[in-house]
C-alpha cells in the first residue's frame, strides 16, 4: 500500500547526510594525486610513504569502532556533527602541516571521520526512510561517494595544473596553491567539510533513536514532518514501541545481538562486507591505473582513464539507485555479480592470451568498465543498504560498526595483498581469484538474506527473529 510522503522533506534530509559519502569519497581518492609531492617534500623512504597512504585507515579503524556507542548513545545527528568536525580539522590541518608527523596526526583524524560516516550516514537515511523510498535514498550515499571520487580526481588534476602560474600577495596562499599544491589538494576538503557540519544543524534526530530514549513527542513529530498524517505517525510509532518491547526481553545489547536471529544477521553483514572486497572493487580502483600502464596504455593520461572509471562509476550508481526499490536488492545482485564474473574471467584471460591472440589494451579497457558498471550496478549499491537496514533498532549502530568494521579490514587486507597476489599469481590468476570469490557472495546473498525491498524496519527485524539457523 502506497502510503503518504513528504518526500521532498526526506529528500532533503537524506542528501544532506550524503554529504558525509562526499567528504569519505573525496578524502579517500585525493591522495592518490599527492603522494609523489608529499615524498619529495619530506624525503619519504618506502616504509614512511606507505605509512602516508595507510594511515588513514588507522584513523578508519578507530572511527568505525567508536561509531556505534556514539551513534546509539548520543543520537545520529551529533554524531554526524561529530564526523564534520574532524573532516574541517583534517583538511585545515593537512594544509597548514609544518612537519611529517604532523601531517600524518591530520590524516588519522580524517580517516576517523571517513569510518564515522560510514557507519552513522547511511544508518540515519534508512531510519528516516519510508520503506517504498528506502533503497534508493540509502544509495544516495554510495552515489555520494563516487562524486567525491571524481571531485577528487579533477580538483587534483585542476590545482596541479595551475600550480606553476598561481600567484598571490599571500605567502601562505602560495605555498599552498602554487609551491606546495598537494596542501591545497588535501585543504580543499575542508569545503565541502564545513557546508556538511552547517546543515548537520538543521537535520532532526531520527525518530526511531528517539523512540530508543522514550522521546516519543520528538519522534512523532519528526515521523509527521516525514509523513503528515496522525494516523501513519501513530502506526509508526507503534511499530516501532512493539519491537522495542520485544527487544528489552535481552538484558543488555551485547545478549540482544547473540539471539540466534540476529546473531545471524550480523554474522551475515560481515561475510557479505568482507567479501565484496576480495571481488576486486578496491583493488580495481586503487591498481588499476599501474595496471593500464603495464599493459601498454602508458602513452595516454593516466588521470583520464582514472578519471573515466571515475564517471562510469558515478553514472552507473545514479541507475542503481533509480532501479534499486522496483528491481530488488538480492535481483541487483544476481545480475551485477554474474556481470562481474564474466568481466574478471575476460580481464584473466586477456592477461594470459593478450600476446597470442594478439588482444589490444583497449580490450582491457572495455573490461575494466565493464566491470565497474557490474559492480556499480550491484554490490557497491546494496552494501549500505543492506547494513543500515538489517539490524534491530535498539543496537542497529553498534551492529552496523562490526559489519563495517568487516569491511573496513577487507579494505586493509587486499590493499596490502593485492601486490604480492599481481607479483606471486600474476595478473591472471589474480583476477581468476577475484572471480571465484564472487560466488560465495551470491549463494549468500540467495540462501540467507531476505528480499528487503519495500519492506519497513520492523518488518525486517521480524524476519531475523523468526530465523532459528545457528550461523
Amino acid at each position: 500500500m502506497n502510503k503518504p510522503v513528504n518526500i521532498g522533506y526526506v529528500a532533503f534530509l537524506s542528501v544532506v547526510a550524503a554529504l558525509g559519502g562526499l567528504l569519505f569519497g573525496y578524502d579517500t581518492a585525493v591522495i592518490s594525486g599527492t603522494i609523489s609531492q608529499v615524498t619529495a617534500q619530506f624525503h619519504l623512504d618506502t616504509i614512511e610513504s606507505g605509512w602516508y597512504v595507510g594511515c588513514a585507515l588507522v584513523g578508519c579503524i578507530l572511527g568505525v569502532i567508536v561509531a556505534g556507542k556514539l551513534s546509539d548513545g548520543i543520537g545520529r545527528k551529533w554524531t554526524m556533527i561529530i564526523a564534520a568536525v574532524f573532516f574541517t580539522a583534517s583538511g585545515l590541518g593537512c594544509a597548514l602541516s609544518e612537519t611529517f608527523n604532523e601531517l600524518i596526526f591530520w590524516r588519522i583524524i580524517g580517516g576517523a571521520g571517513i569510518g564515522i560516516v560510514s557507519v552513522v550516514c547511511p544508518l540515519y537515511i534508512s531510519e528516516i526512510s519510508p520503506a517504498s523510498h528506502r533503497g534508493r535514498l540509502v544509495s544516495l550515499y554510495q552515489l555520494a561517494i563516487t562524486v567525491g571520487f571524481l571531485a577528487a580526481y579533477l580538483v587534483n588534476f585542476y590545482l596541479l595544473e595551475h600550480s606553476a602560474t598561481y600567484t598571490s600577495s599571500s605567502a601562505l596562499m602560495q605555498k599552498i596553491f602554487g609551491a606546495e599544491v598537494w596542501r591545497g589538494m588535501l585543504g580543499f576538503g575542508a569545503l565541502p567539510a564545513v557546508v556538511f557540519l552547517i546543515v548537520s544543524f538543521l537535520l532532526p534526530e531520527s525518530p526511531r533513536w528517539l523512540l530508543v530514549k522514550k522521546r516519543e513527542g520528538e519522534a512523532s513529530e519528526t515521523f509527521y514532518k516525514i509523513y503528515g498524517s496522525r494516523e501513519e505517525v501513530a502506526f509508526q510509532v507503534n511499530e516501532t514501541k512493539q519491537m522495542l518491547l520485544q527487544s528489552t526481553q535481552q538484558q543488555s545489547s551485547f545478549k540482544l545481538l547473540l539471539q540466534p536471529g540476529f546473531r545471524s544477521a550480523v554474522w551475515i553483514g560481515c561475510a557479505i562486507a568482507i567479501l565484496g572486497q576480495f571481488m576486486g572493487v578496491n583493488a580495481v580502483l586503487y591498481y588499476g591505473p599501474s595496471i593500464f600502464e603495464a599493459s601498454g596504455l602508458s602513452s595516454g593520461d593516466s588521470l583520464f582513464y582514472q578519471s573515466l572509471i571515475g564517471v562510469v562509476n558515478m553514472v552507473t550508481t545514479i541507475i542503481a539507485l533509480l532501479i534499486i526499490d522496483k528491481v530488488g536488492r538480492k535481483k541487483l545482485v544476481y545480475f551485477g555479480v554474474s556481470g562481474m564474473i564474466l568481466s574478471l574471467v575476460m580481464i584473466g584471460i586477456y592477461f594470459l592470451y593478450s600476446k597470442a591472440w594478439d588482444l589490444s589494451a583497449t580490450f582491457l579497457l572495455v573490461c575494466f568498465l565493464a566491470y565497474i558498471f557490474f559492480t556499480a550496478i550491484s554490490i557497491s549499491a546494496v552494501i549500505f543498504v543492506f547494513l543500515s537496514e538489517m539490524y534491530p533498532t535498539k543496537v542497529r549502530g553498534q551492529a552496523m560498526s562490526i559489519a563495517t568494521l568487516s569491511l573496513w579490514i577487507g579494505t586493509f587486507l587486499i590493499g596490502q595483498l593485492t601486490p604480492w597476489m599481481l607479483e606471486t599469481l600474476e595478473p591472471s590468476g589474480t583476477f581468476f581469484l577475484f572471480a571465484f570469490m564472487c560466488i560465495p557472495y551470491m549463494l549468500i546473498v540467495w540462501k540467507l538474506m531476505p528480499e528487503t525491498a519495500g519492506k519497513s524496519l520492523e518488518e525486517i527485524e521480524r524476519f531475523w527473529l523468526k530465523q532459528k539457523t545457528k550461523i
